[in-house]
């Protein structure tokens, strides 16, 4: 069964409500309201099984002015219009407007359906028909049928329904691969149910017990129930209009505008990059900084519009605008979106979604045109290299790249795994995995590089940078998995050493003077002499008369060579005299357990001057096992 998803549109009072009723039996004006005015003001949601056995959704909307965002709401997801024009009127202003709705929502198809034909003479009709062909020239009901039908006497219906099997013979359904993602349209409670939603299902599959995440409030719940055309079904897929039910989800959480889909695959936003085609019925330009009311999906969200390389676009005019939403939209890249201005309220113009994450941008910038231009006339490659290369050095993890390319995962990983192949992207992490492209990295290894050279410059006598001390030294939105990468590839080319966490050049090695020499030779010897109560950093300077710098370097150097051994920051021993010291506190713990610091002084005579440095230090190295005041050998 195909499946496939028809929407009314039309000025109020032409007949669209009592034509469904007459086509599927079901009046679809629910509310109290709407029977008591007698008009249209909610969607309105049936079935119609055409003769040939095919089953179409429908969706009925309201044709009153005051209601056209309820209709916008509606015809976002449908496949294909029935525009009702009434006979005895003819085209009025709401017949304009929501065709104008339905041109920019990309609505490729449809057919004209001539209601109340019983009310006029042949030649009226004739008339009508042609104001109708002048009217829809130039887009895409151009070539449509207009079918005169009455709802009263039921004259033309088959013809009606001849042209619904031939229009859904010819519409191509949609696929179910994509992002799973179905707007909510409407939200109620029913009993023995819970909370329901209804909406039509864009892409992706559903079932029931799948995870979900209804966006942009990131509520989580599980699938409870699934109904396509009021029966129950385990699973829906995209082109169905589809009732979903929660387990234990209040009502009130729940509005129309949201988006249901799974956990993790779509970022709410607020800025958008968007094409946009002024129409030529609007009554005035489009400036910067005008506030409009932004429709996609089925949600309405006020925002700014700004103008990248302009400062108006006239009516009749296309171009690149940027949207400040001020609350979050649900959306992803080529989606269809319509502009209606603030006060009054006028449809003036809509298009594609061009960039749903997008940045901060500079007006008048040449880098922000060439970005529009190429989100526009490129593919997902060019795409995904620009948000690798504004990324920079934090790099773009694979949920985010979903959420921004607007592809399934499948077909995501395809594509990464060829532009991999080719050189363009790099996946510097596999869990999760991140992605940069050359051009980032490079420059990267170039400032670490730098860095160094510029540490080894300053202090040649140290052995080099600790990582993370070169780390902070980078761009401070380095991604740390980024950097080990970075280290990592160094590393294998040999164009840096590592040391323990000590990263250095090649070429780096320290050399003494005949007066560093010296004193490199002072201060082992007072280390040496010292034995097991050596001089403590301070002492050392007062002693010698150097500067604190000037000894750090020495004993440094000391420590990686191995002659000296740094407890603390003022504490150091000879590393033989050390060595020593540690056995026979061992030897005393084999002979009795364990050893308090009281009984390692008796047998070490060590103050706690030394004695407390010394077993942190014996912690620190996985020799002793601290346990309340005592400590015992590790095993």
């Amino acid at each position: 069964m195909k499946k496939i998803i028809l929407g009314t549109a039309g000025h109020i009072d032409h007949g669209k409500t009592t034509l469904i009723k007459a086509l599927t039996g079901t009046d679809c004006d629910r509310l109290k309201e709407e029977k008591e005015r007698g008009i249209t003001i909610e969607l309105g949601f049936t079935s119609l099984t055409l003769p040939n056995g095919h089953k179409a959704g429908i969706v009925d909307v309201p044709g009153h002015e005051k209601f056209v965002k309820n209709m916008v709401a509606g015809v976002g997801g449908i496949d294909a219009v029935i525009m009702v024009i009434a006979a005895d009127e003819g085209v009025m202003p709401q017949t304009r407007e929501h065709l104008d709705i339905c041109n920019l929502l990309s609505i490729k198809m449809g057919i004209i359906a001539l209601t109340k034909a019983d009310l006029v003479d042949d030649d009226w009709i004739e008339l009508v028909t042609e104001e109708i062909r002048s009217t829809v020239k130039d887009n895409f009901l151009e070539d449509a049928p207009v079918i005169p039908v009455s709802s009263v006497t039921m004259s033309g219906f088959k013809n009606l329904l001849d042209e619904l099997e031939h229009l859904v013979s010819d519409i191509s359904e949609r696929p179910s691969s994509g992002i799973m993602r179905l707007p909510v349209d409407r939200v109620f409670s029913m009993k023995g149910f819970g909370t329901v939603i209804t909406g039509t299902l864009l892409a992706g599959k559903i079932k029931v017990g799948d995870d979900v995440e209804i966006l942009p409030g990131k509520i989580r719940s599980k699938v409870r129930g699934v109904q396509v055309h009021n029966q129950l079904a385990e699973s829906v897929s995209a082109g169905l209009r589809t009732a979903l039910n929660f387990q234990g989800l209040e009502k009130k959480l729940l509005n129309r505008g949201d988006v249901v889909s799974f956990p993790g695959t779509i970022v709410p936003t607020r800025r958008v990059d968007a094409w946009f085609n002024h129409l030529k019925s609007a009554s005035r330009p489009l400036k910067n900084r005008t506030r409009v009311r932004f429709h996609s999906g089925t949600s309405e969200i006020f925002c700014r519009v700004i103008l990248p390389n302009s400062n108006e676009i006239l009516p009749g005019q296309s171009g690149f605008i940027h949207l400040v939403l001020e609350t979050p939209a649900v959306i992803l890249p080529h989606d269809r979106y319509v502009l209606r201005s603030y006060s009054p309220v006028d449809t003036v113009g809509g298009g594609e979604i061009l960039d749903n994450l997008s940045p901060k941008q500079k007006r008048f910038s040449d880098s922000t045109i060439h970005r529009f231009e190429i989100l526009k006339s490129g593919d997902v490659t060019q795409a995904l290299l620009l948000f690798c290369n504004e990324a920079g050095p934090q790099g773009l993890e694979f949920s985010q790249i979903l959420a921004r390319c607007g592809l399934e995962e499948k077909k995501l990983a395809g594509l990464m795994d060829s532009m991999i192949s080719r050189g363009l992207i790099v996946m510097f992490s596999k869990k999760p995995r991140q992605i940069s492209i050359p051009g980032v990295i490079k420059k990267l290894k170039q400032e670490l590089l730098s860095q160094l050279k510029a540490h080894h410059a300053r202090h040649p006598l140290k052995q080099g940078l600790l990582k993370e001390e070169l780390r902070i030294k980078l761009p401070k939105e380095m991604n740390p998995r980024l950097y080990s990468f970075i280290i990592e590839e160094l590393v294998k080319k040999n164009m840096i050493n590592i040391t323990r966490e000590f990263l250095s050049l090649p070429e780096h090695k320290p050399v003494l003077k005949d007066s560093q020499k010296n004193l490199r030779d002072n201060i082992f010897l007072l280390y040496k002499n010292g034995g097991r109560t050596p001089p403590t950093r301070k002492e050392l300077i007062e002693k010698l008369k150097v500067q604190s710098k000037a000894a750090d370097s020495i004993l440094g150097i000391l420590v990686r060579e191995g002659g000296l051994v740094k407890l603390n920051e003022e504490i150091f021993y000879e590393a033989g005299e050390l060595n020593r010291l540690v056995g026979e506190i061992k030897d005393q713990m084999e002979k009795n357990g364990e050893i308090t610091i009281k009984d390692c002084k008796d047998v070490t005579g060590l103050s706690r001057k030394f004695m407390i440095p010394v077993f942190e230090y014996l912690d620190r190295s996985k020799i002793t096992l601290r346990m309340g005041d005592k400590r015992v050998l590790r095993k």
